[in-house]
């Protein structure tokens, strides 16, 4: 079917009526919720619990080639540490598994390891979902802080489709996509920017639903596993050790219900909140990085760094003078783009890191953008794509109506000063997509599931992970939780400790005491 106009309206108006009731955030998720785990707790296990099966070694490689140079320089990462080597691959998975739509799409992997990595040990697979690309996740993690878990073993990241290196959608036209990947022509106008923004929705979906037809639903998490499995049976194994960071947590569970049998080892890190409507996932990203904001703010300060004894206030300064207009075409949304990208980034938290961030952002107080263009170019340049629109909307469970949009401008603006009302408005982003159904339950899956999170965490929040336990220990799994104590994403890229636990449980399933906490 193609989509016209027309009947988009039409559809957006079902949705509308279908949802207005339900659009708040969401108090009581849809799924079980574990209660709150206690650090240091002790695990306990039975006498007859299975261990499951390992992870093989591929039988059946890809067709890998080095790119170690190109990608650590189009990601702007700089000289990568002796010894590592990433390499990069294609592989062709069906449109739909189920073939009710014909035709194939061409999925990108890239392979991280050390020149002194073992070549006899089963990788883990990488999903970051729609929040980045896996591939730009892979590398972040590569020139940065995860060399204890490379140097014992690979990892291998696959990007969805149309993010990163996977076969790109291009459905919008230059103009349709300024629209909706920045909020700066909306904020300072006569228009109402929720009534701009969802203007600017509803030509993106009539585009890019026009453009996908009939595959329009094949962008979802549950197709995004059906890739996953693709790549199992290309590499001819029967189990996979899987790692799904943000996001990237419903593809990890979506295969698992789909395709549990083939699971050897899963590991969820700051997973999203399973249950949740667009408006509470929101508010939920917004709130972690508010905290993630603060934390960044408290070490600023104990470095004596150039925003002065209170970081925070000074960039709620510079977020309230961009949104006036005081630094041009440099908006409120794209400022607070790149402060939750450096605050999310898996390679930050080094002290030259924070002083260099702050420096920049300095620097724009007193009117020279030069040192913080870099940041803004490589944050934006991230996730605006039309790629991580078709998935981010295909995935997006009750959209927000523009009125609660509005009453959350202001209630959010208030409560979070830097992201609320950003955040408030980009909730119209997806509201003319078609709402998709929540993801099914995980019926049946009775194997150990490690999950990390963060306690400031700016890309999904920190809330997620009780809704995420709850509904894989009603399924039959046992859990086991540990939380950085630090800000990031994700946990265990800044975290040894949380690298550690990864690392002990993909050797032989064991979880560390569930409510470990792993110091910042």
């Amino acid at each position: 079917m193609r989509w016209t106009r027309a009947a988009l309206l039409a559809s957006t108006l079902s949705v509308l009526v279908t949802t207005a009731c339900g659009a708040g955030p969401s108090d009581r998720p849809v799924v079980a919720v574990e209660r709150p785990h206690q650090a240091g707790a002790v695990e306990t296990t039975t006498p007859a619990e299975a261990v499951p099966p390992a992870p093989e070694v591929p039988k059946t490689e890809l067709s890998w080639h080095d790119c170690t140079v190109p990608t650590l320089n189009l990601l702007s990462l700089g000289t990568p540490p002796n010894g590592l080597i990433l390499e990069c691959a294609e592989y062709t998975a069906q449109m739909d598994a189920s073939g009710a739509v014909g035709g194939n799409f061409r999925n990108a992997a890239i392979r991280a390891r050390y020149d002194r990595t073992p070549k006899d040990v089963a990788p883990l697979v990488l999903t970051s979902g729609a929040d980045r690309s896996s591939t730009a996740t892979l590398a972040g993690l590569a020139a940065g802080p995860a060399s204890s878990l490379l140097a014992a073993r690979p990892i291998v990241a696959v990007d969805r489709r149309g993010i990163g290196s996977s076969q790109p959608v291009n459905c919008m036209t230059p103009d349709i996509r300024a629209k909706i990947t920045d909020q700066a022509q909306f904020t300072r106008g006569t228009t109402d920017p929720v009534d701009a923004v969802a203007t600017a929705s509803k030509d993106a979906t009539v585009a890019c639903l026009d453009f996908l037809s009939p595959a329009q639903g094949t962008f979802d998490s549950a197709h995004a596993a059906d890739d996953i499995e693709q790549l199992r049976r290309v590499w001819q194994v029967d189990h996979l050790a899987l790692l799904g960071t943000g996001s990237g947590a419903n593809v990890a569970v979506n295969y698992a219900r789909k395709y549990g049998d083939h699971v050897g080892r899963l590991v969820l890190d700051s997973p999203q909140a399973l249950g949740l409507d667009a408006i509470g996932r929101a508010e939920q990203r917004v709130q972690g990085a508010e905290a993630a904001l603060t934390a960044f703010a408290q070490r600023c300060a104990g470095l004596g760094c150039s925003l002065g004894a209170d970081p925070r206030a000074a960039i709620i300064d510079l977020v309230n003078r961009a949104g006036s207009g005081g630094f041009g075409d440099l908006s409120a949304a794209a400022l607070a783009t790149t402060l939750s990208g450096f605050l999310g980034d898996s390679r930050t938290g080094a002290n030259n890191q924070i002083t260099e961030f702050a420096d920049a952002l300095s620097a724009l107080g007193r009117g020279d953008r030069g040192p913080i263009t870099p940041f803004v170019l490589r944050q934006t340049s991230a996730i605006n794509n039309d790629g991580e629109f078709v998935n981010r909307c295909t995935d997006n469970v009750q959209p927000a109506t523009p009125g609660r949009a509005k009453d959350l401008v202001t209630t959010w603006g208030t409560q979070y000063p830097v992201f609320g009302k950003v955040g408030a408005i980009d909730l119209m982003v997806c509201s003319a997509w078609p709402a998709s159904t929540p993801m099914p339950a995980l019926k049946k899956f009775e194997k150990p599931v490690l999950v990390l999170g963060g306690s400031a965490d700016p890309v999904t929040g920190q809330d997620g992970r009780p809704s995420v336990t709850g509904a894989l220990g009603a399924a039959g799994a046992r859990t086991a939780t540990v939380i950085w104590q630090g800000w990031g994403h994700p946990a265990f890229a800044h975290s040894g400790c949380a690298q550690q636990s990864v690392s002990d449980y993909l050797k032989d399933a064991k979880l560390p005491a569930d409510g470990t906490a792993c110091p910042a």
